[in-house]
């Protein structure tokens, strides 16, 4: 992926945070925890990848603004990949 090293690293944290996360959740699963201790770290997991995936849309979308016409997607096409994530 061809992102700032600043974005890369703040997405990479992000990403590395929702893996552990997850694998609290599996570990909590294996343990038998309940419903709503588990729901919760769901959604803590599902929280970070979207800030890693909206960072990354972002990222995207104000490099075809820097470069104008020779931007790498369209615009329709940031839109659906955005729209993938909600």
């Amino acid at each position: 992926m061809d992102l700032e090293p600043e974005i890369n690293n703040e997405v990479l944290l992000r990403l590395k945070r929702a893996r552990g996360q997850l694998e609290g959740v599996i570990k909590m699963i294996e343990e038998g925890r309940g419903c709503t201790e588990v729901v919760t770290q769901l959604a803590a997991v599902s929280k970070a990848l979207d800030r890693a995936g909206f960072k990354v849309v972002a990222t995207g979308m104000q490099e075809c603004f820097e470069k104008g016409d020779k931007a790498p997607m369209t615009q329709e096409q940031l839109e659906k990949l955005f729209l993938s994530l909600a």
